[in-house]
């Protein structure tokens, strides 16, 4: 049977208020309408549950009995709705991010430690994966990624560094071993390591400089998948070539001498990341947290 939530609130209204005209000064709505909202649900089940004289409204036997049972459901209902409002009163809950690996290495360690501190009641979930994804579709409330990758429907929050880096290094014993780059197109003729996306073909390494913007496709005896990057440092720190990344990946390893910067006045920089998600309206106070979290923070 299904269940008609109209008729079943103005019959508990009308039921407990005592008559149509009180119930309808208690629920804003006419007495006509209440009226009508009861006769139908008595239709339905085919059964009368109010007794009706031009000076009082009585239930039935049949509507006793009902009344009682719905109003014991009424409580729950409201028990549940208000658990509901919790959530946007007091963060709380689990918030889901899609993040690209360099995010979840890099950045978010530097965040989340104090977000957690601060909202205690909040779970944060994260996925690191390279592509951009529809984050409703793979279960997410938000996602993190470079302007280039971002969707034009989804509203953007910056997240970490204004601007990054893209860095270039090889160990101290490559450079005195094969000589140091002093421009992109030496690399030809170097031992690069690049990276792929799932297998493909490696990724060209872009250099910028005085507005001349330079792609070289490099080659060499390794090239790993962008989720494995840490292979390619630890592979240039050995010796085994030349790698490219985010400064801040192997910024531990220029500061300790294993990798020396190359290419200086060629390094490109670009914005940092946004966190992006679904509309203003009826946001999660968990992920409302979260933003307004990072809006305040200063790097």
């Amino acid at each position: 049977m299904r269940i008609d939530f109209a008729g079943t609130r103005a019959f508990v209204a009308v039921a407990t208020a005592g008559g149509f005209r009180e119930a309808a000064k208690i629920t804003g709505m006419s007495a006509s309408s209440l009226s009508g909202a009861v006769k139908r649900l008595e239709d339905q089940l085919e059964i009368r549950l109010l007794n009706r004289t031009t000076r009082s409204v009585v239930t039935t036997e049949a509507g006793a009995q009902l009344l009682e049972r719905l109003q014991l459901v009424m409580v729950e209902m409201e028990a549940a709705l208000e658990s509901a409002n919790d959530f946007r009163v007091s963060p709380s809950g689990t918030i889901r991010l899609n993040v690209p690996l360099g995010v979840a290495r890099l950045i978010l360690p530097r965040i989340l430690p104090e977000f957690s501190k601060a909202y205690p009641e909040v779970r944060v979930e994260v996925v690191a994966e390279h592509d951009l994804v529809d984050i409703l579709a793979v279960g997410s409330d938000a996602g993190i990624r470079y302007d280039d990758r971002l969707t034009k429907n989804m509203l953007a929050v910056p997240i970490g560094p204004e601007w990054q880096r893209f860095a270039t290094a090889a160990s101290p014993d490559y450079l005195a071993s094969h000589g140091r780059p002093e421009h992109p197109h030496d690399l030809l003729d170097h031992r690069c390591l690049p990276a792929s996306v799932r297998g493909g073909a490696a990724l060209p390494w872009e250099f910028e400089r005085a507005g001349e913007v330079i792609k070289v496709d490099v080659t060499g005896p390794l090239t790993v998948d962008a989720n494995a990057i840490d292979l390619a440092i630890a592979t240039a720190v050995e010796g085994g070539g030349i790698v490219h990344l985010y400064e801040d990946w192997m910024q531990r390893e220029i500061d300790s001498g294993a990798l020396e910067p190359i290419l200086l006045p060629w390094w490109q920089s670009f914005k940092g990341p946004s966190l992006y998600y679904h509309g203003r309206d009826h946001v999660p106070a968990s992920l409302r947290a979260f933003i307004s979290f990072i809006k305040e923070r200063r790097w």
